[in-house]
């Protein structure tokens, strides 16, 4: 068996101390991966960001709320996991800077200037020891196996989840997973709860079992 970690769900970035910038990951589908794993005997670890899912009892769940606070918690439980899973999906954008106080309407355009935020798989595919594993999602509404693909060698992953958009707050799903060779290793569609089990199935095959005989 084998300790993965999992991220979950959203992070926010604030603006000032009420507003943020966020998106709308609901986190069902980290959590649906926890329950998969957990049910198969793997120790599990998730960072998940602000949602109102509730993750199974057996895993560990550790909360954050920026990309920052994710990356760092992720990091820090990834040295002693086998391998990783990224389902959340972390804010891209941050302010320059955050407010100290509340900004308040003047009447006038109010312009943001935003600056990307770390990327919390990418860190963890570059910081993979031997036998460890990093499993990525891609969220894409254009070009999505291509752009999966280039994802994946770019955040040096072993596996892509390729998803769209429809995805978001929704009880279901539709993905491919791919290797680095762009082929598409299975292509599953249904509840997240059974695409979350057919995709611990897959990545037990392809990646579990083959680190624990190696």
């Amino acid at each position: 068996m084998a300790k993965i970690l999992i991220t979950s769900g959203p992070t926010r970035q604030y603006l000032d101390p009420v507003r943020y910038l966020t998106n709308g990951s609901s986190g069902r589908m980290g959590a649906a991966l926890a329950s998969a794993a957990a049910s198969r005997g793997h120790e599990v670890v998730v960072v998940s960001g602000p949602v109102q899912v509730q993750y199974p009892d057996s895993v560990t769940v550790i909360p954050v709320v920026t990309t920052d606070e994710m990356l760092a918690a992720a990091c820090e439980q990834f040295e002693s996991c086998d391998g990783a899973i990224g389902a959340a999906a972390p804010c891209d954008y941050q302010p320059r800077q955050m407010k100290t106080e509340k900004i308040s309407k003047t009447g006038d355009t109010l312009k943001l200037e935003l600056i990307e935020t770390a990327d919390v798989i990418a860190t963890l595919g570059q910081r993979k020891r031997k036998g460890q594993w990093v499993v990525g999602f891609a969220l894409e509404t254009e070009d999505r196996r291509f752009r999966s693909i280039v994802k994946l060698e770019q955040k040096h992953c072993d596996l892509m989840v390729s998803n769209g958009p429809e995805a978001i707050d929704s009880d279901d799903n539709h993905v491919e997973l791919l290797v680095g060779e762009g082929e598409v290793l299975a292509s599953l569609q249904g509840t997240k709860e059974q695409v979350a089990i057919d995709l611990l199935a897959a990545i037990e095959n392809r990646l579990i079992e083959k680190h624990l005989i190696g």
